[in-house]
């Protein structure tokens, strides 16, 4: 680059010497001044143009690097609180949907039942495929409003969960 620029110069200068009208005495004649005056501010900005023509895309392509080692680890991240807050959502919906269900309220099993079937529901019709795959399907998003709730010391997996289940899947299938 450097050898360019210093060619660049010489023949800038055979140019000038050689085209001008004036006589070889009047070029000897007009010797130049004892102190030669370096532009280093012009070097300066050159150097730091090369530089950040050759630093930025190493830089660049480092954090890319870096950012595709973390990325799987992002992604879970995300796709984790997109879950959870799908299962708020969703919980939140059904609670307001369903008559006897509040927000604070501990509900009954068969409250808890319909409240968990309404729930899944909204997810299956409303969330995309692939969120609802990363939930584990309707029955993840099931167990997670079913732990969500409030619910009777009473209230099992067997005598809530599975009739909410039970009541979803043959729809989703169908």
């Amino acid at each position: 680059m450097i050898r360019y620029a210093v060619r660049a110069l010489a023949l800038a200068l055979f140019l000038y010497v050689f085209s001008s009208p004036a006589s070889a005495a009047e070029v000897v004649a007009q010797a130049p001044p004892a102190a030669v005056k370096i532009p280093f501010g012009d070097w300066i900005v050159a150097l730091g143009e090369l530089l950040s023509t050759v630093l930025l895309p190493a830089l660049i392509a480092f954090i890319m690097g870096a950012i595709s080692k973390l990325f799987p680890f992002a992604r879970l991240f995300i796709s984790t609180q997109l879950v959870e807050r799908l299962v708020r959502n969703v919980a939140d919906y059904a609670l307001n949907a369903v008559e006897e269900a509040a927000k604070d309220k501990v509900l009954s099993v068969p409250v808890g039942s319909v409240v968990i079937a309404k729930a899944v529901q909204r997810a299956v019709d409303e969330a995309p495929g692939w969120l609802l795959n990363a939930a584990g399907g309707p029955a993840g998003i099931a167990e997670k409003v079913f732990r969500l709730l409030k619910l009777e010391p009473e209230a099992t997996a067997a005598n809530t969960l599975a009739p909410a289940l039970g009541a979803v899947l043959p729809a989703t299938k169908a």
